[in-house]
């Protein structure tokens, strides 16, 4: 498997918690009731799979391998991913911060919630179509196989230094039980 393709499926995994998140502030919007628990296990799965896990992967070791391949940092695709990488940060703060007064029964909260977690499942959503329909494409272009399997080994080492691979299963976990309440939702 190539570095691309890991990052590649565990773009998929975000994905699915971006329409969980866009369902629970949709339902929110329209003046239904989500439990915080949603916007929580949202937050917790974005600041520990999305960023500290899967951002590191590509911030610590393949954007700087792109670099040395003649991909540029500045005025490039690696540093739009970057800039886009500090505005999701911001937008999980900012969700964080609604979610916790929300959680504690401030509805006033509400609005912000709502903005925060729309503006990030939009970001997202075209971050990951540019990584995965462009700047992955360039990197399968530049990076030989040999240094795709180095990559895929330090990106093992980033995610057992950073969440362990029992926090990578229990995020899987976590997106099939909100799947779970939002399916509950439709019904």
């Amino acid at each position: 498997m190539k570095a691309t393709d890991v990052l590649k499926e565990e773009h998929r995994g975000i994905e699915r918690m971006l329409n969980i998140v866009e369902a629970a502030a949709r339902r929110l919007e329209a003046g239904e009731e989500v439990p915080a628990r949603v916007f929580e296990g949202a937050v917790d799965f974005f600041r520990g799979f999305a960023d500290r896990c899967h951002h590191a992967k590509e911030e610590e070791e393949l954007f700087p391998a792109l670099e040395r391949q003649g991909i540029p940092r500045g005025n490039g695709p690696i540093g739009v991913m970057l800039l886009e990488h500090e505005q999701g940060r911001q937008f999980v703060r900012n969700l964080a911060g609604a979610t916790e007064r929300y959680a504690h029964g401030d509805r006033a909260a509400q609005p912000l919630l709502v903005q925060s977690a729309l503006g990030y499942v939009d970001l997202l959503r075209q971050h990951i179509a540019k990584e995965d329909g462009v700047l992955f494409v360039m990197a399968d272009q530049v990076l030989t196989p040999q240094m795709q399997q180095t990559l895929v080994a330090a990106f093992d080492e980033i995610e057992e230094r950073r969440t362990g691979k029992q926090a990578h299963e229990r995020y899987h976990r976590l997106i099939a039980e909100l799947e779970q309440v939002v399916a509950g939702w439709k019904g």
